[in-house]
């Protein structure tokens, strides 16, 4: 007897992966269902826009389900979509490159206090970084990832990865240094 939708969620990852890879639909939406908070976290991470980043979502997961089949280890499938978002990130960012520097670069001027706000900062901060370095930056500090792993996974080479990160994380705390100039107000007052 086939499985029924409600079993997948039930089911190893593994199992639902083979199901999926052999034509199975309501398999292939588990899988949607179970990583879609994943990726659209890195796409937004990435972009810093929340349209795109659900644009981007719908595209790994179109790209996704017309490639499974070629999915030689189904143990690999979170690392396998992971690179196919990564790539999707990159092809964007290919196309949207000769827009680049259109709309010059801003500054964060405001300071804010709530998580919310902070948060909101960082997004933007990260959206002045070059695509590259914020990428870099995404995959190292959000998703965990070597630099090795981040080399393998862009094509971009190990030594530059490790600049990017660093680089692009002195601009970060240029831009928010906002933030610590505060907090020494703060504590002086105290």
């Amino acid at each position: 007897m086939p499985a029924t939708p409600g079993h997948y969620a039930e089911g190893p990852e593994a199992l639902v992966v083979s199901l999926a890879a052999n034509g199975d639909r309501a398999a292939f939406a588990e899988l949607v269902r179970r990583r879609q908070g994943w990726i659209r976290t890195l796409m937004l991470r990435c972009s810093g826009d929340r349209s795109l980043a659900d644009d981007l979502s719908q595209q790994v997961f179109l790209q996704a389900w017309r490639k499974i089949r070629q999915l030689k280890d189904v143990d690999r499938f979170g690392s396998w979509l992971k690179q196919m978002a990564i790539n999707e990130w990159l092809q964007c960012k290919r196309k949207n490159d000769a827009l680049r520097g259109a709309e010059g670069e801003t500054s964060i001027t405001e300071t804010r206090h709530d998580k919310t706000s902070v948060g909101m900062d960082i997004d933007a901060a990260m959206a002045l970084l070059p695509g590259p370095v914020s990428l870099c930056i995404v995959l190292s500090y959000h998703e965990r990832m070597t630099h090795d792993e981040i080399a393998d996974v862009t094509g971009i080479q190990p030594g530059t990865v490790k600049s990017h990160i660093r680089r692009g994380s002195q601009r970060l705390r240029e831009s928010l240094a906002a933030y610590d100039e505060t907090k020494e107000l703060e504590d002086t007052h105290e």
